[in-house]
């Protein structure tokens, strides 16, 4: 099968979307999503291997090394894993399968094994190989339901594409964005279960750009897939980071999202401590002692089976209900704070303001205790999986002066209305662009004055932004909806009386009346004639 290599990463991710999407058949949408990323993965490590390979091959022919040297020290798996790639079996490598594998023509490859057999046991003998693999790599491709014919020429396709990076673009950058590219489309195929290991891109975003998580302990305690841990290692390197200063923490409760956090973290080259297998945050705590410098999370909206206890040590400021969690991860997510450290978490809007349950009481103690620090109000669309409107919660254990010339922003809060922002990205789907992303930095930043903040001082801007003290809240009984506080813009006067706009619009009300009245009679008349 020859393939045209696609000269662009949108023509890259089109291509492959198209050809994956040709194996769906009579698969449903998580088996059909496990095989597409898990052939995505062992693309990955087997190219990240062989450069290795070919790196440590340069190296010794360089120190003088003949050919049968070279045979025994290429070998040595302590050359691959001590440089953070994994270990990958001469028939777990990507060139034997796609030599061994069936043509499109053929049921039975030259192995004697069908291409699903083949990459099953390439999949058993890399986790063999490489201990923090064990139990996450999909072993599901010889099932009765993947049509072997159409495996076999995603196997040809993959391989004509041939992962070597696009000009500069690394081979690991290229396959990470197919991966996540992947993981969103995914995430729309399945509706509300995407929402369960995807968060946009965008929302991602925003926590990110607030936070500035340069270094220093990450966490998030319902990691999904790991696009919050992604993003932080993207906004570090584009920041002139290194993201060996940052250590990833998570944890996640469903067994195939934490199978692809894994393999997602992986291919990003991102090295994180996501325990040794899936359990419940809250009923099994996999971080018990961890102190996060940073807490990114996206908790699932208003749970009302959860794992409560009502003497949890993490409930200091209040139990949460037992018919709903979103205070429960709030209150874990804080628990977790190292004593400068800081949060980002999305909720659903009700959170702001529900006093059901105790909630209202929590909300109050929340506020008391100083730990807000930010409410940014989101608009709606920008999950696919709900319609349920969300916002952005920022907590901070410390808000004195910093020593980097933070400002001391104790006793108030910050809150941001971006329900005008974004744009559709179709008729279902909203986004944030870069711009309001930067945008609401901005506006963060200069109201903290941290070292990113640009010149401009910070000031309240009618419709956007506004800082409010305590009392302020405590006077709006504790309700943190950007709305109250945000003021309205000044409509601009037109220089028509009230009065005569109030006449024109009662004119045109009036028509509509007599309309509907007409429209109603010959409704009634038509009916009539029918019976």
């Amino acid at each position: 099968m020859t393939v045209t290599t696609p000269s662009t990463m949108k023509e890259l991710k089109d291509t492959l979307w198209k050809a994956a999407d040709k194996l769906r058949g009579s698969m449903d949408a998580s088996q059909y999503k496990d095989v597409i990323l898990g052939l995505v993965f062992l693309k990955y490590v087997s190219d990240a291997f062989d450069e290795r390979r070919e790196r440590i091959r340069a190296e010794l022919v360089a120190d003088g090394m003949t050919e049968d040297q070279i045979g025994d020290l290429i070998d040595d798996e302590d050359e691959y894993l001590g440089n953070s790639v994994f270990w990958v079996p001469e028939t777990a490598r990507w060139k034997y399968l796609a030599e061994n594998a069936k043509g499109i023509q053929e049921v039975v490859g030259t192995a004697g094994k069908s291409t699903g057999e083949l990459i099953n046991a390439a999949m058993v003998s890399i986790m063999a190989s490489n201990s923090t693999l064990t139990g996450t790599l999909p072993v599901v491709f010889n099932d009765d339901s993947i049509d072997q014919r159409r495996l076999g020429e995603l196997i040809d396709l993959l391989t004509d594409t041939r992962f070597t990076g696009h000009g500069s673009t690394k081979a690991r950058d290229l396959l990470g964005e197919v991966y996540e590219y992947f993981l969103e489309k995914f995430a729309r195929a399945e509706g509300k279960r995407g929402g369960e290991f995807y968060t946009p891109a965008s929302v991602v975003r925003v926590l990110v750009e607030v936070l500035e998580p340069y270094s220093g302990r990450v966490y998030d305690p319902c990691c999904g897939s790991g696009g919050m841990f992604v993003q932080t290692e993207k906004f570090i390197e584009n920041h002139g980071g290194n993201t060996a200063d940052a250590a990833v923490y998570g944890q996640e409760a469903n067994q195939r999202t934490w199978q692809m956090a894994k393999m997602n973290l992986a291919i990003h080259g991102v090295t994180g401590n996501l325990g040794d297998r899936w359990e419940d945050t809250f009923a099994h705590d996999k971080h018990p002692d961890l102190k996060a410098d940073f807490v990114l999370a996206n908790p699932p909206f208003n749970i009302k089976d959860w794992s409560r206890r009502e003497d949890d040590k993490r409930w200091k400021f209040g139990v949460p209900p037992a018919g709903n969690a979103n205070y429960a991860w709030i209150q874990h997510i804080i628990s977790k704070l190292a004593e400068r450290g800081s949060a980002g978490v999305v909720m659903a809007n009700g959170s702001m303001s529900s006093n059901s349950g105790g909630e209202g009481d929590i909300r109050a103690q929340l506020v008391e205790a100083d730990l807000v620090s930010c409410m940014i109000a989101l608009p709606t669309q920008l999950f696919r999986s709900t319609g349920i409107p969300v916002c952005v919660w920022f907590f901070a254990k410390d808000k004195t002066a910093g020593p980097k010339g933070s400002i001391d922003r104790q006793g108030q809060v910050l809150f941001i209305d971006a329900r005008n922002m974004g744009y559709m990205v179709d008729r279902a789907e909203r986004a944030l662009s870069d711009e309001d992303i930067a945008k609401i930095g901005r506006i963060f930043h200069a109201w903290r004055g941290t070292k990113s903040a640009t010149d401009t001082d910070y000031s309240d801007e009618p419709g956007l932004c506004y800082s409010a003290s305590l009392d302020e809240i405590k006077a709006a009984s504790y309700v943190l909806s950007p709305g109250r506080f945000v003021q309205s813009v000044e409509v601009e006067d037109d220089g028509i009386p009230i009065s005569d706009k109030i006449d024109q619009i009662t004119s045109v009300l009036y028509r509509q009346f007599e309309e509907s009245d007409r429209l109603q009679a010959v409704i009634r008349e038509q009916m009539a004639r029918v019976r």
